[in-house]
């Protein structure tokens, strides 16, 4: 799993540093999606995000940006806190608010308090603004969305528009090619799309096989 994941990151990370065929708008801001909920993108924003963490010259920050499910710090097994709610209430700031991991040049920004109009705040100017901060402030840093589907929330569409690159996990048998299609019709004003096979079974009788885990899917550049 840990070489698929570097194969993965590869094109990411020569985006999100300039090196790519074209220049990119907030190419260092990836979000991680899916057409629907349980086809694993949370898992792949983790394991994307610490491969990415790997590299001698970035360092990773993890935004749970899905506010209506979050699961980053469930899965990582820490206690829920502050986070990105509270940075859009500006009741918080981001020294107060960002975790530290055991991995030297990765951390995690959590979803935050709950909120009754987290949509909308996902929506707002505010969103806006510090998402270009974001991606400005530091430029050796790798910023990964772990975002809601793409078709049971609009807020995952709005988030999109604000991203340099996206990746859209599919899981293997099981997603419908008409959810994916329609998926990829609303971010169709993103740069690039990076599409992801999840449960991918593959070949074990000759060359490389996993048989489990992640499959790269294809990649899907535009100018």
């Amino acid at each position: 799993m840990a070489d698929q994941y570097r194969v993965i990151k590869r094109p990411l990370i020569k985006n999100a540093m300039g090196k790519g065929a074209s220049k990119l708008n907030h190419a260092n801001l990836i979000m991680v999606t899916s057409a629907l909920a349980g086809e694993g993108k949370s898992f792949t924003s983790i394991n994307l995000a610490m491969s990415i963490a790997a590299e001698l010259d970035n360092t990773v920050m993890l935004v749970d940006a899905d506010v209506a499910r979050p699961s980053v710090l469930r899965v990582l097994g820490l206690p829920p806190g502050p986070g990105l709610l509270d940075l859009l209430e500006q009741t918080a700031d981001m020294s107060s608010v960002l975790l530290r991991t055991n991995v030297d040049k990765l951390t995690i920004l959590p979803s935050g308090t709950p909120h009754p109009r987290a949509t909308e705040l996902l929506a707002s100017d505010a969103m806006s603004q510090l998402l270009d901060d974001m991606a400005q402030r530091y430029p050796d840093r790798i910023i990964i969305f772990d975002s809601p589907p793409l078709l049971l929330t609009t807020e995952s569409r709005v988030l999109a528009s604000h991203m340099g690159q996206i990746v859209v996990v599919v899981h293997a048998d099981k997603t419908k090619q008409s959810d994916v299609q329609n998926a990829l019709s609303t971010i169709e004003s993103c740069p690039v799309k990076m599409m992801l096979l999840n449960q991918a079974r593959t070949d074990t009788t000759g060359g490389y096989g996993y048989g489990y885990g992640y499959g790269y899917g294809h990649e899907k550049q535009e100018a």
